[in-house]
């Protein structure tokens, strides 16, 4: 069985000129029994501030049980290729998406909910856990973290070792779908059917819970922005026109739709030619952006029909009765409720606060010590 190091090490002058384990502030002689470590790291843990994190592919959210939600920034760190040295996280960095000079780059270190790349992933949780932690703290932060479903062991001991290493004391997973379902307030812990699917960036986690436990569970890496790439290659195809991420973005946030409007909308959008090379503006419709957006939204839809042919039918009556709820920032597509309900028939309920339900859920576990140990990702 895989072991991750338990201990933050930092560079110190020990007799034999190796780190010492510590503690918060604390170091360790090299000498102390290991159960003594292990216990005084557990009791240290009961002080320390503890921290729920929706650490997702567009947008990352810090959770205290204190003062709620404290981090909401997007999963974007830019670095300087030239001196490997993070110029920014969060909100400024976004903002260089696209707009960089040579030397610097602007990365989503998280990739269809996963990390893509390991040390960045660490600095941009250094950074998120210190914005949280406005005060000085004597202990370092218990720290649950909210994943996809459908992991391999190697990418759970990542998001373990990286929250690690930007120095929480203690270190939890929790599944998206489970802690969406708690944030939307579904009665989880009632035996009866609860269906939730949670649209975020990187992807759509689709899960069947009944009496704290997942009865059934998807995970499809079709989301947010697979969407906008796929606006990218329908301009490409369709206009000869090169957009960038953040333009896509936008697209989707503006007119972007599931099903037809009432109304017709149009976007004028700015690119570049791929013909001439140059500057070009065009205006597109709805219409155009649903066309551009329908393998993306069928590959889900067909996820969600599984999920559905799937459920045992006693549950499946309480699915059908109560329906399903829809969350996460993808949720927000217009006419996406509409458009799933019709091509599945039962009914589809968005949540009120679809971008903060799975940070809101894990939340509730800081003070649920119990519901924690029930749901924790084995």
């Amino acid at each position: 069985m895989f072991k991750w190091d338990m201990f933050n090490r930092r560079p110190g002058n020990s007799r034999r000129g190796q780190d010492s384990p510590i503690i918060g502030e604390f170091r360790f002689p090299e000498d102390t029994p290991i159960f003594e470590i292990m216990s005084l790291r557990s009791l240290f843990g009961l002080f320390s501030n503890a921290l729920a994190i929706d650490l997702g592919t567009a947008n990352s959210l810090v959770y205290t049980p204190n003062r709620g939600i404290v981090v909401n920034e997007p999963s974007v760190v830019a670095i300087n290729k030239l001196t490997d040295r993070v110029e920014a996280i969060g909100h400024k960095a976004k903002e260089m998406l696209g707009r960089t000079p040579r030397n610097i780059v602007a990365i989503k270190p998280l990739k269809d909910g996963v990390i893509a790349d390991f040390d960045l992933t660490e600095e941009m949780l250094k950074y998120f856990i210190q914005q949280a932690h406005i005060r000085k703290r004597l202990f370092a932060p218990r720290v649950v973290i909210s994943t996809p479903s459908e992991i391999t062991q190697v990418e759970r001991r990542a998001i373990i070792q990286a929250a690690r290493g930007a120095k929480a004391s203690e270190v939890y997973l929790v599944k998206q779908a489970m802690a969406a379902a708690i944030g939307v307030g579904l009665p989880i812990t009632e035996p009866s059917g609860n269906m939730i699917i949670d649209i975020g960036g990187g992807t759509t986690d689709i899960a069947l819970i009944s009496l704290s436990g997942i009865v059934y569970s998807r995970t499809v890496r079709v989301a947010g922005d697979e969407m906008d790439n796929s606006i990218i290659q329908y301009m490409k195809r369709k206009h000869n026109l090169l957009i960038g991420e953040r333009t896509a973005e936008q697209i989707k946030i503006e007119i972007g739709s599931a099903a037809p409007m009432k109304k017709e909308m149009t976007v004028e959008i700015k690119g570049r030619s791929l013909i001439e090379g140059i500057p070009k503006v065009i205006t597109i419709t709805d219409e155009e952006v649903r066309e551009a957006l329908s393998d993306a939204l069928s590959t889900i839809i067909d996820a969600i029909r599984v999920a559905l042919e799937q459920t045992p039918p006693e549950l499946s009556a309480d699915i059908a009765e109560k329906g399903m709820v829809l969350t996460g920032g993808g949720s927000l597509l217009k006419n996406l409720d509409r458009r799933i309900t019709k091509e599945t028939g039962v009914p589809v309920l968005l949540a009120k606060d679809p971008l903060s339900s799975v940070v809101l859920g894990t939340g509730e576990m800081l003070s649920d010590r119990a519901l924690l140990k029930r749901v924790c990702s084995p």
